[in-house]
Formats: C-alpha cells, structure tokens, sequence
C-alpha cells in the first residue's frame, strides 16, 4: 500500500466521522456560502508571474517544514508580497492542517483561497465553500472519470473553480470534461515522491488549451519558472520553498521581484 492509498483510506473514515459532527445543512448556514469566489484562473491570466503560495506545516515526504508560523501571518504576507492564490493544506494527519486554517487565511487576506485537500466526497465540497475557499484540488490518481465529472459539475454549482491535478497522460486523457478550470501537472511521484520537472514540459503540449495550465512541487527557483513559462504554464504551486523560512510572505516577495526583474 502506498502513502496515498494510505491518506485516502483514512480520508474516507475522516469524512464520515466529520458528515457525523456537521451536518450538510449546517454547512450550508455558513454566511461565507453566498460570498462570490475571487476567481484564481482570472488572477493567474492576467499575472507575470503566476504564483500561488503555500501554507504547508509538514508533509509525508518530508516530514516537518515549519510549525512554528500562524496562519494569519502568512496570509497576510503572501498578500503584501503581491502573490495570485494561496494554496491551504486542511489534512490534517499527514499534513499537519485543517479546515481552521481556511478559515482563518480567509479572515486575513483578499486572496483567492485553493483548498488543498484529498476530495472524495461532495461534502468536503460543500466544507470547502463554508469555510471559504475560492477553488478546490481534484487529483486524478484517486478518483475515477466519473467521480471528476460529478465533483466538479457539483463545485461548479456552488461556484468554485475547480484544480485538476495529474501526473500522467492516461490521467490527463480520462479527465477532460469542461467542468474543470485549470490542469496541474504534479511533477511529484506519487509513488516514490521524486521530483522531476520534465513532467510539466512532456505534458504540456497535451493539455487542451481552453485550461489554464499549472506546475505543482519541486519549483524552488526562478529558472524553473522561466523554463516553464514558454511550455503555457501560468500558474506555479510553491510551498516548501516559502514556508521553510521564518518569514514566506518576505520570501514571496523577493522570489516575484527576481521573477518579475
């Protein structure tokens, strides 16, 4: 079994047990339901340089990254360092995370929210809406054709963009359906958690180009994100890069001002 078999295994007890505490009908009295999304794919379109910065205390492959930082901090930071999106971990077994943390770099910033999460279920849907996130993670290697078409036709309804993560062509081919928003190509091996950034490069001339392309894991410098930006990437997942430092909102900064110069 591998760690994701492992996460979604646990993930689907996790929802149960959180359908059991929060019923859909409380969920759905959140005041934050009738917020309008602040669209990410509009940001990434009309940005140079296309970052969506990460909260992220630890992680499976390498253990702890920083669990000393607040939320609101970071938050707060990413927006001043004049970031597109900020990507929020809620796992919190393996990631450390949690739906508080949504909820709290809501309150702290104007930011499109992604909700970084492994959705099997409609109600962490709903859960993502409630606590205010702007677009949602699907990822390819746990959910079937129509479990992708039924996810994101039902985002779509509670008007929240919807993030498709793949790692491979095959993943690519059953998932296309125009409820996606924009195509991540995870350059992560699920499997062995190596990183190689030839995954965005080898894919993306596949994608079809109504979706908004982005890279995910493994970006840490600059001359990544300028190797990618001819290949129509246009938007770059960075966490472990920022959230390694004391101080990722000035870490943000400094990144987009080499980027940008």
């Amino acid at each position: 079994m591998t760690i994701l078999d492992k996460i979604i295994k646990d993930k689907y007890k996790e929802v149960e047990l959180r359908k059991a505490l929060i019923p859909v009908k409380q969920l759905e009295q959140s005041v934050l339901c009738d917020r309008p999304i602040n669209s990410l794919k509009a940001k990434l379109e009309q940005s140079a340089s296309g970052i969506i910065a990460e909260h992220k205390r630890r992680s499976p492959s390498k253990a702890t990254i920083n669990q000393n930082l607040n939320v609101d901090d970071v938050a707060k930071g990413y927006q001043k360092a004049g970031v597109c999106g900020m990507s929020v971990l809620t796992d919190m077994k393996y990631f450390g995370g949690g739906l508080e943390d949504l909820l709290t770099a809501r309150a702290s910033c104007e930011l499109p929210l992604l909700r970084k999460e492994f959705i099997i279920d409609p109600y962490q849907i709903l859960e993502a809406k409630a606590y205010g996130a702007d677009v949602i993670l699907l990822i390819a290697a746990v959910l079937s054709r129509d479990e992708i078409k039924s996810l994101s036709r039902f985002a779509q309804q509670l008007n929240i963009e919807v993030l498709l993560e793949i790692h491979n062509e095959n993943e690519l081919n059953k998932s296309m359906m125009p409820s996606l928003d924009m195509i991540g190509v995870n350059n992560r091996n699920l499997k062995t958690f190596e990183v190689d950034l030839n995954h965005s490069i080898n894919l993306s001339s596949i994608i079809p180009k109504e979706f908004l392309k982005v890279s995910e894991s493994g970006i840490s410098s600059v001359e990544a994100i300028k190797m990618l930006q001819p290949f129509g990437y246009k938007g770059f997942l960075i966490g472990e890069n920022f959230m390694k430092t004391n101080q990722p909102g000035t870490s943000a900064a400094n990144f987009i001002k080499q980027l940008e110069s």
